[in-house]
């Protein structure tokens, strides 16, 4: 499988509590790639947590960071990174994003309700009517995430294990019916470095 994505980066996309940090974890140990995640990213860079980025800040403050973070690490390769659920909503992110395979991890949302209840490190969530606004944001993001080169459709009995699974196979599909070109070598620069192989084991 590393063999045919040649060091293509993939992306995780999907809303929040669709489990993409867990996943990629799993398919980059299976790939043999590096794992990163964005919203990891921002707080390394800022020294500063979500929530506290969007309560001292706002929302747009976020979004700058967030993109200028994707822009830092769309030209690595042998990425799997888990992006913020809202990272589809800034168009400039797509160009970053197209730089690999995007993975749609589509989970329904009475399952994001269950899984998100109580949940207080989600700044667009604290709110008494949180279920409206959930629902509101996963219809305004359907047909973004709908832009992705694979959908995994994730039900309440699957594992991360399977969902990991599930998506590898997809991605094994698209490439089969679409090639993945030779990729240049990965360059070196400044700014926020992922981790180290040697840091997921």
């Amino acid at each position: 499988m590393s063999d045919l994505l040649k060091g293509t980066n993939l992306y995780l996309i999907g809303m929040m509590g669709t489990g993409k940090t867990t996943v990629g974890e799993i398919i980059a140990k299976k790939l043999g790639y590096r794992f990163v995640d964005t919203d990891a990213l921002v707080e390394q860079a800022t020294q500063q947590t979500i929530p506290d980025i969007f309560a001292k800040e706002g929302e747009a403050a976020f979004r700058q960071i967030e993109t200028q973070v994707l822009s830092q690490v769309a030209p690595y390769t042998r990425l799997v990174v888990a992006t913020g659920g809202g990272i589809v909503t800034q168009p400039q992110n797509w160009s970053y994003l197209h730089h690999g395979i995007v993975v749609w991890l589509d989970v329904p949302l009475a399952l994001l309700q269950t899984r998100l209840k109580g949940d207080s490190q989600r700044p667009l969530l604290q709110k008494d009517n949180w279920i409206d606004q959930l629902q509101s944001l996963s219809q305004q993001r359907q047909p973004l995430y709908a832009q992705a080169d694979v959908r995994v459709a994730i039900t309440a009995q699957q594992s991360p294990k399977t969902v990991a699974s599930a998506a590898l196979v997809a991605v094994h599909q698209l490439i089969l019916e679409n090639p993945v070109p030779t990729t240049p070598p990965a360059i070196k620069i400044h700014g926020i470095e992922p981790p180290n192989a040697a840091d997921q084991n």
